[in-house]
C-alpha cells in the first residue's frame, strides 16, 4: 500500500521502549533514557540531530532532566503531565511542533516508577476537598467496579466476558518480550482470583508499574530519508470531559448525560484521518481493568453497546481475528507506568504496522492502527497511524 500523505502529516521514524515491569536497579529517569536511546538508534539519528522534545511521568521525576543523561545540547525540552495520557499528549505535543515548523526532528517521551501497591491520588491534585478522599471516593478500583456493573446491566453482558478479557491479555502479554506479566491464566485461575471491588478480580485490573518508551518524529515528507518503514500518523486528538460525563474523580449522573470524553477524541480522530473504525485493522484500547475495555470498545466505535460478547466468544478480538485488540497484552499484562503507557500503544502498533511484532503479529499486513488512552479525571488521547 503506497502511503497517502499530505503536508501536515507527521511520521513516527523510531521506536524505543524499557521492558515494563519492575527494574529495581534503573531509577524511572534512566528507563526514559534507555527507550530515547533505543528510539534513536532505530531512527537513525542522534541526540544532538533534535530539535525539540516533550516528555513527562507522573512518578519518576522531570522528563527535561533526561538531558543530564542523554546529551545538553540545549534544545527545547518541555515536561508534560496529563495523568494517563501524558504519553499521548507528549506525542500530540510533538507532532504540533513539527507541523508548525519549530523542528525538524522531535522526541515525545515517557516513562514512570511508581511504589508497589494500588495508585494513592490526592484529592487536591483533582480541585476537589480532602473530604471527598476521607470517603474512599478517591479508591478507582470503587468507581470502575461501580461503572462495570452498571454497563454490564444495562447492556445484558456477563461477568464471563471480563474474564475473557483478561485471558485474552494474559495470553498476548505471553507473546511479548517487554510485558511484565508473561503467564497465560486459565479461565478458573482468573474467575475465582480474589475479589477487589466486585465484579472485578485481582487478575482483572491492571497494577501500577515502571518502564519508558520513546518515538522520534519528523514530517512524513522528508521521513524516508531516514528510514524504509515510516509510520504516519494521520490523527492525534486528545479531549477532555464535558458537563454531564460520567468520570473518575468526578462521577456525576446528571439529568442529560454528555459524551464521554473518548467518543469526542474517537470521533475526532476519524475525521481528521478521513477513515472509519471499519478501516482499522488493528488497535489498542486502555484496559485499567477488563470491564474498561469492554465499555471503550463502544465509546471508540468499533462496535455497538452490548455486541462486546458475542465478538469475545468469537474470537474476533484476538490476533487472528477481525478486531485484534491489545496485542501486547495491554495494561492487564504489561501493567500502567502512567506516563509511558500511552507511548507503550503507539509503539505496539508500528510494529505491527512495520511487520515486526513476531509471534504476536496480525496476519495480512495491516495497514491502519488505533491507539486509545484514558485517565483521571476525564482526558482521553487517540491516535490513527497507516503504515
Amino acid at each position: 500500500m503506497t502511503q497517502a500523505t499530505n503536508n501536515k502529516d507527521v511520521a513516527i521514524i523510531g521506536i524505543g521502549i524499557h521492558p515494563f515491569g519492575r527494574t529495581d536497579q534503573l531509577s524511572g529517569l534512566e528507563q526514559g533514557a534507555y527507550a530515547t536511546r533505543e528510539a534513536l538508534r532505530d531512527a537513525g539519528v542522534k541526540w544532538s540531530d533534535i530539535g525539540v522534545a516533550f516528555g513527562g511521568s507522573h512518578d519518576a521525576g522531570n522528563a527535561d532532566s533526561m538531558t543530564n543523561l542523554l546529551g545538553l545540547t540545549g534544545l527545547p525540552f518541555i515536561n508534560v503531565n496529563n495523568g494517563c495520557a501524558t504519553g499521548g499528549s507528549s506525542m500530540m505535543s510533538a507532532v504540533s511542533a513539527i507541523r508548525s515548523g519549530m523542528a525538524d526532528l522531535a522526541v515525545a517521551v515517557g516513562f514512570d516508577k511508581h511504589q508497589r501497591g494500588a495508585f494513592n491520588p490526592e484529592p487536591a491534585d483533582y480541585g476537589l476537598p480532602d473530604w471527598y478522599g476521607a470517603t474512599g471516593l478517591m479508591i478507582t478500583t470503587q468507581f470502575f467496579a461501580l461503572k462495570a456493573q452498571r454497563y454490564l446491566y444495562e447492556h445484558g453482558i456477563s461477568e464471563a466476558a471480563l474474564v475473557k478479557v483478561s485471558q485474552r491479555a494474559f495470553r498476548n502479554g505471553a507473546l511479548n518480550p517487554n510485558a511484565w506479566r508473561r503467564q497465560p491464566m486459565s479461565y478458573e485461575e482468573i474467575a475465582q482470583s480474589m475479589p477487589v471491588d466486585l465484579p472485578l478480580r485481582k487478575y482483572m485490573l491492571c497494577s501500577p508499574a515502571e518502564g519508558g518508551v520513546a518515538l522520534v518524529l519528523c514530517s512524513a515528507a522528508k521521513a524516508r530519508q531516514y528510514t524504509t518503514t515510516p509510520v504516519i500518523l494521520k490523527a492525534a486528538v486528545v479531549r477532555t470531559r464535558l458537563y454531564g460525563s460520567f468520570e473518575v474523580f468526578s462521577p456525576g449522573i446528571a439529568a442529560q448525560a454528555a459524551p464521554a470524553p473518548t467518543v469526542m477524541a474517537a470521533h475526532a480522530a476519524f475525521e481528521e484521518a478521513g477513515v472509519g473504525p471499519q478501516d482499522i485493522n488493528v488497535l489498542q484500547l486502555q484496559d485499567t481493568d477488563s470491564a474498561t475495555e469492554i465499555i471503550h470498545m463502544a465509546e471508540n466505535g468499533f462496535c455497538a453497546d452490548g455486541e462486546q460478547e458475542r465478538l469475545l466468544n468469537d474470537g474476533d478480538t484476538e490476533i487472528g481475528g477481525c478486531l485484534p485488540i491489545n496485542t501486547d497484552g495491554g495494561c492487564l499484562a504489561n501493567g500502567e507506568p502512567i506516563g509511558a503507557s500511552g507511548l507503550r500503544q503507539v509503539y505496539e502498533i508500528c510494529l505491527q504496522l512495520r511487520g515486526q511484532a513476531g509471534a504476536r503479529q496480525v496476519p495480512g499486513q495491516p495497514k491502519l492502527g488505533y491507539t486509545h488512552v484514558y485517565g483521571a479525571p476525564g482526558v482521553s488521547a487517540v491516535t490513527i497511524l497507516q503504515s
